[in-house]
Formats: C-alpha cells, structure tokens, sequence
C-alpha cells in the first residue's frame, strides 16, 4: 500500500490566490506506507510538536509561515495535506486545507477542516528564509531526482 505525502511549499500563502496555490506551490509523491525514512520523518515531528506550537505561540521575530501537515483518509486512501493558517481549538485543531488532493475526495482546496494530534505528519515554518521542521519534505528531496531537489532547496530554502 502507498500513501500520497504533500511536499507542499507554501511560502507565500498570504500573496498567493487558493487557485494557484495547488499549481505552483504542491508536489504530491507516492510512497510506501512502510517507507523507514518517511516513518521516521513523522515520528521525529510527532515528537517534537510541543516545542513547534509552543513557538507558532509565539512566534521570535524572523518567522513565519508556520504549517501542519496532516494525514486525511478517504476510505482505503491516505493523502497528507499542509494546513496553512491553523490554530487550536478545544477538542484539536482546525485550518485552511492548503492542497489540491489527487487521492482522497473527501476534502477541497481551501476547505476548512477540524483534527485532531493524531492526524499531524509534519510540521514546519520559515526562519529568516529558510524552512524549519518539514521532516517529510526532506526524506522526499532524498527520492526526487537531483535538479528536482537542488530547485526545491534553493528555491524555498531547504537545508535538509
């Protein structure tokens, strides 16, 4: 079985319309739902997600575009999606779907949607140009092919 992980690099959300937002900004990968690298990419940010909503909190000058990525299952089919703004609530989470899906059709671009921690994959933000977290992003640079990734990291300022 696969799952379709976002590499969603949306970095100039506030500029951008919803309708070029998935054209310009989004990449989707199919990757094996036992892939080693991509378990440990989400685990690595599942474990660190105290420390990043405890800055998006907060946030120390020289960041911004803080995002979460979250996984949405459409009866056998898994996406994950970046949700760009977003903030808590009671019960979880909510926030603005910021990806086309190509998978699952349970949700839309720019739908507003309702989660909970256990749904989070990633999370990331952008300090002083350059992306922090993005845990996901990094392992599928690793799979892309070299100009692919060099674009992407120089680009929207990867240092994976």
């Amino acid at each position: 079985m696969t799952i379709a992980v976002r590499i969603a690099l949306c970095l100039l959300l506030a500029l951008v319309p919803l309708h070029a937002r998935a054209q310009s900004d989004d990449k989707a990968m199919m990757i094996a739902s036992d892939d080693a690298e991509m378990t440990a990419a989400i685990e690595k940010a599942r474990s660190s997600l105290d420390e990043f909503l405890a800055l998006s909190d907060t946030p120390p000058p020289g960041t911004d575009k803080f995002k979460l990525k979250v996984m949405i299952a459409d009866g056998n089919a898994t996406e994950h999606f970046w949700v760009i703004p977003f903030k808590r609530t009671e019960t979880g989470f909510v926030g603005i779907l910021a990806n086309e899906p190509e998978i699952v059709r349970n949700v839309v671009l720019g739908q507003n949607i309702e989660f909970t921690r256990d749904d989070i994959s990633d999370w990331g933000y952008t300090k002083n140009g350059h992306q922090v977290g993005s845990f996901t992003v990094c392992v599928m640079l690793k799979k892309m092919s070299k100009e692919e990734a060099e674009y992407m990291r120089n680009q929207y300022g990867f240092d994976c």
